[in-house]
């Protein structure tokens, strides 16, 4: 196969890990490179305490079977979630997450803001929706993601071992008819999953190959890793009846405990089979396909076979995924049980698969998307200095432009300025015309208005009153009045009365345009002297005085 890319996959169980190392070619089809398997956390730790023992593993797999870092795809312990199925009336594509979002909410065990949470639609029937909720404390997957990301991986999915094992079923078993249960016998837990059409269901149950360790230890009086030892040495299902009993007592012994616990979970199925009919409308299962670690151990399929009355086999997970030609196959062959949620991993990668949950930390789902957004952040950079390149450009070519169009504005503002000082000189003579001229206009002006007035005094004397001065009041270089002196003959006096007719002289001149009611008589005619004429004297208010100065 031409590959066209690398991806890993990590399965992390509760007492090992795998790391496998898969090619991808261009239409999708997923090869085994290499893998690698490693203890983890000896005694029946918990995978949520091992996270040094995860780093050391990965680095040394990765090392060991020189498998460089690429993609990565990680299953956790079905054990460390919690999977919840829920029916939903059919409603509109566009509020389906609303709705789950409350039913995960009302379902999941802790505060929501405490769990990572995904959710798969399982079946779509016409009249319901069925929808399958996977939540896991963000603290516990937080610590598996980091004791990757310190083993210089980083995760894009972070599935669970049961998700995972089923699309690896259902890629390499397409024409599984009927119910299937797969028993996935692990350390610490066992996984169910019930496979029926488009139909799953997975339970976890208690009782696995940890089990039989920790009975093994209470029986013989040993520790967990003496137990473990002989476990691995002498364990098999014993079937009793006709089957011969072991020559080894001590195997014997063995096979008894491990009867005793298998039965225990065989009850765990059993219970898990009634649920499933009862609480999901299923059917009995009519195949068993066994996987795990504890599933190695022999007669498990026979066992199996004749409690639940059905065809029972090992789950082969290359049925459909081809092995690189370098590999050992006699090693495969021997690891096989175990290599389930590999395989799953891997398909996640190469195809779009039926059971596509993703418990990714919400930290380091941002830290992805930014990371994706830094190609666009670079990008933007460069535009912005491409931009300011340009505009520095542009400033640099019309500052040559000004400085050339500056140079042009000096040379002809140098000829105005000549030009314009030969104006100001002109400019400064018509001022000096203009004044010169101003003051004729206004000489002739004041020349005319005294002509006016003078008029307008004579032509207001009486018959037989005569001017013998006039005499501008000046104040302030302002004409403000006129002081006119005169005299009149006594016979016209004295026939229209000496003060009536000085009085009438001066209500005529207050008529003129020229005077105010201000205008007053300063000098009467004094009355029993014999001379022919007697002498009077008026001051003239003006309206407009006249500027002298």
């Amino acid at each position: 196969m031409a590959r066209n890319e690398r991806m890993i996959a990590l399965d992390v169980g509760a007492s090992k890990l795998v790391l496998a190392e898969f090619g991808i070619s261009r239409g999708g089809e997923l090869e085994l490179l290499d893998y690698g398997i490693a203890p983890l956390a000896a005694g029946g730790e918990s995978e949520l305490d091992a996270s040094a023992y995860i780093v050391s593993a990965t680095r040394d797999l990765m090392r060991e079977r020189s498998i460089r870092p690429a993609p990565l795809l990680m299953a956790m312990s079905g054990q460390a979630v919690f999977p919840r199925y829920v029916k939903l009336p059919p409603v509109s594509r566009d509020k389906v997450f609303q709705i789950i979002q409350y039913e995960a909410e009302q379902n999941v065990p802790f505060p929501i803001n405490e769990v990572v949470w995904d959710y798969q639609l399982v079946e779509d029937a016409a009249d319901e929706l069925n929808v399958m909720l996977v939540a896991v404390k963000t603290e516990n997957v937080k610590r598996l993601t980091d004791a990757v990301g310190a083993a210089g991986l980083e995760p894009e999915v972070v599935d669970v071992a049961p998700m995972a094992l089923y699309n690896c079923v259902r890629y390499n078993y397409p024409d599984l008819a009927g119910c299937t249960l797969v028993l996935d016998i692990g350390a610490r837990s066992s996984n169910l999953i019930f496979i029926e059409g488009n139909r799953v269901f997975t339970r976890s149950v208690p009782v696995a190959g940890n089990a039989i360790t920790q009975e093994i230890a209470k029986q013989f009086g040993v520790d967990a890793a003496e137990a473990e030892a002989l476990k691995r040495e002498h364990a098999y299902v014993g079937l009793g009846g006709v089957y011969a009993e072991a020559e080894n007592e001590t195997a014997d012994r063995v096979s008894k405990i491990v009867r005793s616990v298998v039965t225990r979970l065989h009850a765990e199925v059993n219970r898990s089979i009634n649920f499933y009919r009862s609480q999901q409308d299923g059917n009995p299962p009519v195949y068993v396909l066994l996987a795990g670690g504890g599933a190695v151990i022999p007669h498990m399929d026979t066992f199996f076979r004749e409690k639940l009355k059905c065809e029972v086999d090992y789950l082969n997970p290359f049925v459909n995924v081809p092995v690189a030609e370098g590999l050992d196959t006699e090693r495969v062959s021997g690891d096989v049980q175990v290599l389930g949620e590999v395989v799953g991993l891997g398909l996640r990668r190469a195809l779009t698969c039926p059971m596509e949950i993703n418990l990714l930390p919400p930290d380091l789902v941002k830290r992805k998307a930014l990371r994706r957004r830094q190609p666009f952040f670079a990008l933007a950079a460069l535009g912005l200095v491409l931009i300011l390149l340009c505009w520095w450009v542009y400033f640099y070519r019309m500052r040559e432009t000004l400085a050339v169009r500056v140079v042009n504005v000096e040379q002809r503002i140098d000829r105005l300025d000549a030009v314009n000082s030969q104006l100001e000189a002109v400019r400064r003579l018509q001022r000096a015309a203009g004044r010169r001229a101003g003051a004729v206009v206004d000489l002739i002006a004041l020349r005319t208005r005294w002509i006016e007035m003078l008029n307008a005094i004579h032509d207001r004397l009486a018959d037989g009153m005569w001017l013998s001065e006039v005499k501008p009041v000046v104040t302030d270089g302002v004409v403000a009045g006129i002081l006119i002196s005169g005299q009149g003959f006594v016979d016209r006096l004295e026939g229209a009365g000496e003060a009536s007719a000085i009085e009438a002289f001066r209500n005529r001149l207050v008529e003129a345009p020229f005077f105010t009611e201000e205008t007053r008589i300063t000098r009467q005619p004094v009355a029993g002297t014999e001379a022919f004429a007697r002498e009077f004297t008026i001051e003239l208010a003006l309206k407009e005085g006249l500027r002298v100065e």
